[in-house]
């Protein structure tokens, strides 16, 4: 019996910290094992030192009763992460829909029905400081650097009680340094890499921190340009290499601390993003080949200011954070694909939006039992998109089809105005130091409409072209009908969300937790509600829209850390309940995309993240995750509707894993060496439902599944006393497996793969 007990206390105590953790704080272990390698095991270095701001306070990592993954500028820098790319690999239960440059949603826990969510927000959401980026999957979204951030928190499950809609599943935060008034800093970072056999690729970073007042005052800045060859043939275009990226920006910040108790810091960023084409790929015609009339254009230009101001009272801390944000972007796509590329059909929507996000929290800082969090958010983002749906200029030469005023068929202004109100709260109560309890509560509203602008026009080139291409019937002068002004529903929701959760720690190195929360996303509606098709004027008429959904997630977690923390572990064990599911639909005729509803789904795993380390030399990591997620609740309107049925898979993978070893070692001229081998493996998933809306049964053309791949990536680095320099390949074995399906016809090419293995060196400086 005895035994039995000291093998269930290991295994408990095996339970701990992330590996984030172990991984932050490893070189501070180290460093203290070189200097008192004889030091008895009650001075280990306690390796619970990572903080983290995921419930609006500071708080250890340990303590926070939720899934959260930290990366820090460290981390970033070792791994070359420099965009999303590669937070997905480092997150268990994440995966990355990303079909090309600046067309970016997140999956987590199984939370998405396809990896595009056309009209829809994007289930996890994308934090930059205090300003929320993430947006419909109709809509671009930036990469944003992540040179010289503090740290990534990326948040699993519902997130909605803290950070509002569209964190059904999740959060990722994105948040920079503040600039230090006490000491000079600088830095340097140059990654340059070779793509394939021909393909360039640039990334340069920097960094200065200047002290303007000794304590009171400095400015921190902050630079970055890529410029990446692409490895895509546009047989369209006839453009080798066509997908190239040239992305810049950077952000000046400066902060004011006149007093111990009061700081305000304004914040300066602008990005701004060019891929030259779309890297979403056809292989009928071949590897790497896709098809365009013209270049398939994802660009946006982002502007952000923030003011923040800080004040300690005596036991409370005051924040409050103004952002103003102006996106300009391109959404550029050719839609022949729709009728395999029989007449010109294309799509050039530039848009404008902009955005102010207001929040106010007041955190206690008394020491007690007792820690509560009273905030208040308003957001509000006008949105402007120019559609315009063209031909070109020789199509229309040779079909005979002659009347419009240009090459474009249909214009018009559309116009969607967001906005959310919140009040939130939350308590905390230590019923004494090894068990806690907390409340969170959020009620607010959310509230869409939309507007379409006068001026535009339609016409009935659609028809025409469609005679011509399929029965050889020559066209004529169009009939132009104007677009009238119009306003639409306006679509509210007003309701709460919560959290719940309990934590206890058995042992002072093991945590567990038990939560339930929920999340939410807010109504949409549809530009084009109350359409009939030209096309099939029997096809159904546009929706006006869909509400919101709602979920549902309950957890178990545990964390904890063994033999002074050379084992760790962080274990999560959930159950998703997801009702009123907001869906992407297509109408058959014309393929006009529409938001609506359906019944609900279920997702359950387990996410896990494990680390050891051996000895002061030796590091292995793994994290991963098993999930299953299914349509459970299902009537035949909403199925012939949507093109599911009961016991669909959603578009996520049952299993996906990271396994890292990294082996630290004495090399030239005095530096320390460091080799890693990092081996990623996400398994296949659909890339949307199987069937065709309205048509059940007739599997839809464009369901395909993801491949099941695997990527292995290598570094070896000697740092030295004030600059770095390491070789890395990625993507050894140069796996061109496909991990993304778009999930609609218009797209000639609906497949994007891993990236060519690419061979670089990374050079860093630090003043």
């Amino acid at each position: 019996m005895a035994s039995r007990l000291i093998a269930s206390a290991s295994v408990a105590a095996l339970l701990a910290l992330p590996v984030s953790v172990l991984a932050q704080a490893t070189n501070e272990v180290l460093e203290a094992e070189r200097q008192a390698s004889t030091a008895p095991a009650n001075q280990a270095k306690d390796l619970d030192t990572v903080v983290v701001t995921a419930t609006r306070r500071s708080e250890k990592l340990q303590d926070v009763p939720l899934s959260v993954t930290v990366l820090g500028q460290e981390q970033l820098d070792a791994k070359g992460i420099v965009g999303y790319e590669g937070l997905a690999y480092e997150t268990p239960g994440v995966v990355l829909n990303r079909p090309s440059a600046n067309f970016n949603n997140f999956t987590a826990r199984g939370i998405a029905t396809n990896g595009y969510n056309a009209n829809l927000q994007s289930t996890v959401a994308i934090y930059i400081d205090e300003l929320p980026i993430s947006a419909n999957g109709n809509s671009t979204v930036l990469d944003p650097s992540l040179y010289d951030v503090e740290r990534i928190e990326f948040l699993r499950g519902p997130q909605g009680t803290l950070f509002g809609s569209g964190s059904l599943a999740g959060a990722l935060r994105i948040l920079t340094h503040a600039p230090d008034p006490n000491a000079f800093d600088a830095s340097f970072l140059a990654d340059v890499g070779m793509t394939g056999s021909s393909s360039l690729r640039q990334r340069y970073n920097a960094m200065v921190n200047i002290p303007l007042a000794q304590d009171t005052l400095a400015l921190r800045v902050v630079g970055f340009s890529r410029n990446e060859d692409g490895y895509v043939d546009n047989l369209g275009t006839g453009i080798k290499d066509s997908n190239v990226l040239k992305a810049w920006g950077g952000r000046a910040t400066l902060l004011w601390e006149p007093t111990d108790r009061f700081s305000a810091q304004v914040r300066l960023s602008r990005e701004e993003s060019t891929p030259e084409d779309s890297s979403l790929t056809n292989p009928d015609l071949g590897r790497d080949k896709r098809y365009s009339d013209r270049p398939d254009m994802f660009n946006g230009t982002m502007t952000n200011y923030n003011l923040t101001l800080d004040y300690q009272f005596d036991g409370a801390h005051l924040t409050s954070s103004s952002t103003w944000s102006d996106y300009d972007a391109a959404f550029n796509v050719d839609l022949a694909g729709t009728y395999g590329q029989a007449f010109a059909f294309a799509l050039d929507a530039p848009f404008n939006s902009k955005t102010f996000v207001q929040e106010v929290r007041l955190v206690s800082d008394t020491g007690g039992p007792l820690e509560w969090v009273l905030g208040g958010f308003h957001f509000k983002r006008d949105r402007d998109v120019y559609f315009g749906y063209r031909s070109n200029e020789e199509f229309l030469q040779r079909s005979g089809i002659t009347g419009l005023p240009d090459e474009y068929y249909l214009r018009f202004l559309s116009t969607d105005v967001s906005k959310e109100r919140a009040l939130f709260g939350q308590l905390t109560y230590h019923f004494n130091d090894d068990f806690w309890a907390t409340l969170g509560l959020r009620y607010g509203s959310t509230q869409a409409q939309a507007f379409t602008g006068a001026g535009g026009y339609n016409s009935d080139y659609l028809t025409q072209a469609y005679l011509y291409a399929f029965y050889g019937i020559p066209g004529g002068p169009v009939t132009i009908t104007p677009v009238e002004a119009a306003t639409g529903a306006k679509a509210k929701e007003t309701g709460p969300s919560y959290r719940i959760s309990a934590s206890w720690r058995p042992v002072p190195s093991v945590t567990t937790y038990a939560a339930v929360a929920t999340g939410f996303r807010a109504p949409v509606v549809n530009a084009r509600a109350g359409s009939v098709s030209t096309i099939d004027p029997d096809d159904l008429v546009i929706p006006y829209g869909a509400d919101s959904d709602e979920l549902t997630n309950y957890e178990l977690g545990v964390k904890g850390s063994w033999l002074d923390g050379r084992l760790a572990a962080n274990l999560a064990l959930y159950y998703v309940d997801w009702n009123d599911i907001q869906v992407q639909a297509n109408r058959v005729s014309d393929q006009v995309q529409f938001a609506t509803n359906i019944g609900g789904a279920y997702s359950r795993g387990l996410e896990f993240e494990l680390m050891a380390m051996p000895n002061m030399n030796w590091t292995v990591a793994l994290n991963g995750s098993i999930n299953r997620a299914k349509v459970d609740d299902l009537s035949p309107e909403e199925a012939a509707i949507s093109g599911t049925v009961l016991g669909a898979r959603l578009a996520a993978p049952e299993f996906s894993a990271s396994l890292t070893t990294s082996y630290r070692f004495d090399w030239i001229r005095g530096s320390e060496g460091n080799a890693s081998l990092a081996i990623v493996h996400v398994g296949d998933f659909p890339g949307q439902f199987q069937y065709v809306p309205g048509q059940p049964g007739v599997v839809s053309p464009t369901f395909d599944y993801t491949d099941s791949y695997t990527v292995v990536n290598a570094n070896i680095a000697a740092a030295f006393n004030n600059y770095t320099v390491g070789l890395y390949v990625e993507n050894l074995f140069d796996d061109r497996s496909v991990t993304y399906v778009h999930p609609e016809a218009f797209l000639d090419g609906r497949y994007a793969l891993v990236r060519p293995r690419t061979v670089g060196v990374r050079v860093g400086y630090r003043f």
